[in-house]
């Protein structure tokens, strides 16, 4: 196949010979992609199982080598002062290697772009005036399109060259800023040092990142799957990786950030759609209600309910064989039963467990008398009539959901079960009022589905990945996590949250606590608190709600060079909401209408008779359409260029408790990236008062 060439620049233009470089290098993957396109699998395949399994990961490796054309092949540039790993007093000379979102080569298989999470790479985020690990060069690049346009160098080696203030990324700060338009977009260009550690800490523990709004902490966790996957490929290609958001408009939002990286097998989930397979959620709980089937006492609740069914034998166990019969006596079945249970394993294999060990004590008597059995003999006893009968009679099997609706609908058997843990009051709260027929016919919440889930898992093992990413973990309940936890039992996780942030009445109330529900204690936590999205006017206004929301937890510091745009207004009617959101429309870039779930509709309705078209969140923004509609419910992890924010008080009071509107408020107030108009008649909460 030949290869296509490009023209040599002259050596005195620099941005032309970058051009040049970057023309080679998008050539030399588009050569990478047909060499892989040109891939004949006819005759290396043993069967049609094996050829379909390679075609697919053809297919994947050749998404993986897209050039996106409006996106940066590569967006920086490392020189080093000597080669990276050679001996130094060897005077060897130094290597340049340019920083992309994935390794290209050419045709000899000298590297033109390194992937960003290559450990050469590494220096292009942490190294610094005092601490240049090599570096002789840093260079950034400015795009236009997927063109370079600008270019702009550290020369970190060098003690002449100023550092600190004086030296802030002018290109790293327009790339921060630039408008968001579309879905959530990857960070690789613009990762800081404290991020980048989060990034690349290892596979084997559990990190915990509390990040305030804009400090990135949801790219950071994206990223780090994105490491991780580079670092331990073959490991978490065996046991996956999985992404949990909380809801549907949010995991559209972030859907594009892996695959621009060139990481396609990352599955996306809510924490219903992991507890709810197979059972339809149709019902909903007032709060309190919510709050005691999220409470981690629930799991004992559960424990003693499905180990309730198993019972001791009073009667021994005859085996025909033959002419031969083999007793068993009821004490010795009553010890194996009580050893089982103290052993803790799960009931289902417990009860897998029991008819074996009573053949086996039948093997015992038979190799007594004389006889020679084997495992074949061991199994025929196990599945022998009398066998069964008596592990059915002492250790039933347990249908999870059924074992939950007697639990939720059968007030004796709660009391039973709960006593010493739910006081009566407790139980009640939780009780249906109304009796149901069937599994099929109840109207299960999002509740009783994971208490469903942890039923299951206490009959058979929940199937752990290698790792798995839970953002916006401050909003799960006790019994979330541990049904998250079951999912990385044998592998590690990534939470990712803000405790100011906390919108449920059950919200988290500490990430030690959390980590505890999770099954991850040892984990470690971690605190980003400077500010690359939310402008600082914008941040400094939301902050004075965290005394009231969060205590002692530390503000945003925003390192945005522009202060941003931030104007309170009071107005008269919808009208005027209109009239700002057509303000904010003539600049560059994504705006945001976001208000009370109730205020809504009339919202809607106003911004179609004024003839501007909307989105709902999650929905791509397109030159036409630029205006995205959000309930306040919605808001969390979402961000656009500007905001309206309608009514702070309605905001508030459209949830339980004024603790919880007021998180709801600080979110809803720090979703602009560039500017924020807060309109409202009502007066606004007296928290937030200068």
């Amino acid at each position: 196949m030949s290869r296509p060439s490009t023209p040599v620049p002259a050596a005195d233009d620099p941005l032309a010979r970058e051009r040049s470089h970057l023309a080679g290098s998008r050539a030399a993957l588009r050569a990478m992609r047909e060499d892989v396109e040109s891939l004949d699998i006819k005759d290396v395949t043993a069967n049609w199982v094996n050829a379909e399994v390679l075609a697919r990961q053809i297919d994947d490796r050749i998404k993986a080598l897209a050039d996106l054309s409006d996106t940066p092949l590569f967006f920086g540039r490392l020189d080093y002062l000597h080669s990276p790993g050679a001996d130094r007093a060897e005077g060897a000379e130094g290597e340049r290697f340019y920083i992309g979102r994935r390794h290209v080569h050419d045709h000899d298989g000298d590297p033109m772009v390194i992937d960003w999470r290559a450990p050469v790479s590494q220096p292009f985020y942490r190294a610094s005036k005092k601490d240049p690990m090599d570096v002789a060069l840093r260079r950034r690049f400015g795009y236009t399109r997927g063109d370079i346009t600008a270019y702009e160098d550290e020369h970190l080696s060098d003690p002449t060259e100023p550092s600190g203030a004086a030296a802030t990324s002018k290109l790293l700060q327009q790339e921060i800023e630039r408008p968001r338009v579309g879905p959530m977009r990857d960070i690789v260009a613009t990762i800081q040092p404290e991020q980048d550690e989060i990034v690349r800490s290892g596979l084997g523990g559990t990190v915990c990142v509390q990040g305030g709004p804009g400090t990135g902490k949801t790219a950071v966790g994206l990223h780090r799957v994105a490491y991780l996957l580079y670092a331990h490929r073959d490991r978490l290609a065996r046991t996956g990786t999985l992404v949990i958001g909380p809801n549907r408009s949010f995991l559209h939002y972030i859907e594009q950030v892996l695959p621009a990286l060139g990481e396609l097998t990352v599955k996306q989930a809510t924490v219903d759609d992991l507890v709810a397979a197979g059972l339809e959620v149709r019902g909903s709980d007032d709060a309190p209600a919510a709050v005691l089937k999220g409470d981690a006492r629930m799991a004992q609740v559960l424990r003693r309910a499905v180990y309730s069914h198993v019972t001791m034998p009073t009667e021994p166990v005859m085996v025909v064989r033959g002419s031969r019969r083999w007793r068993v006596p009821a004490y010795e079945i009553e010890e194996t039963v009580r050893e089982l249970l103290d052993r803790g394993i799960r009931y289902g294999a417990a009860r897998e467990a029991l008819p074996q060990r009573i053949a086996h004590a039948v093997l015992v008597q038979m190799e007594r008398s004389g006889e020679a059995p084997d495992d074949r003999v061991q199994d025929a006893v196990a599945r022998n009539p009398a066998v069964k009968a008596a592990v059915k009679a002492i250790w039933p099997p347990v249908d999870p959901a059924k074992l939950v609706l007697r639990l939720l609908t059968d007030a004796d058997f709660l009391a039973e079960h709960a006593d010493g843990i739910l006081d009566e009051e407790e139980q009640k709260t939780i009780l249906w009022a109304k009796p149901v027929r069937s599994v099929k016919s109840a109207r299960w919440s999002s509740a009783d589905a994971v208490l469903i889930d942890e039923a299951t898992d206490l009959v058979e093992r929940t199937h752990s990945l290698g790792h798995v990413v839970l953002d916006e973990a401050q909003d799960l309940s006790p019994m979330q996590y541990r049904a998250v936890g079951r999912r990385c039992s044998t592998g590690s996780a990534t939470v990712l949250g803000d405790l100011a942030q906390g919108t449920t009445p059950w919200a988290t109330r500490s990430w030690d606590e959390a980590l505890a529900h999770l099954g991850k204690s040892d984990g470690v936590v971690e605190e980003l608190t400077a500010g690359f999205r939310v402008p600082t006017d914008v941040i400094t206004y939301a902050s004075r709600l965290l005394p009231h929301i969060a205590p002692g937890l530390t503000p945003v510091a925003s390192v945005r060079e522009n202060p941003g745009f931030f104007d309170l207004r009071e107005i008269s009617g919808t009208a005027d909401v209109v009239t700002a959101c057509e303000e904010l429309l003539r600049n560059e870039g994504s705006t945001g209408l976001i208000a009370a779930d109730a205020r809504v509709p009339a919202l809607a309705q106003a911004l179609t008779a004024a003839g501007i078209p909307y989105l709902a969140p999650g929905e791509e923004t397109t030159a036409e359409t630029r205006l995205t509609l959000v309930p306040a419910s919605l808001a969390k992890g979402l961000e656009y260029d500007y905001v309206v924010l309608d009514e702070p008080q309605a905001v508030v009071d459209g949830e339980p408790d004024e603790r919880t509107g007021l998180r709801r408020l600080y979110v809803a107030l720090t979703r602009a990236v560039s500017g924020l108009i807060v309109t409202h008649t009502a007066p606004l909460p007296a928290q937030l008062a200068g």
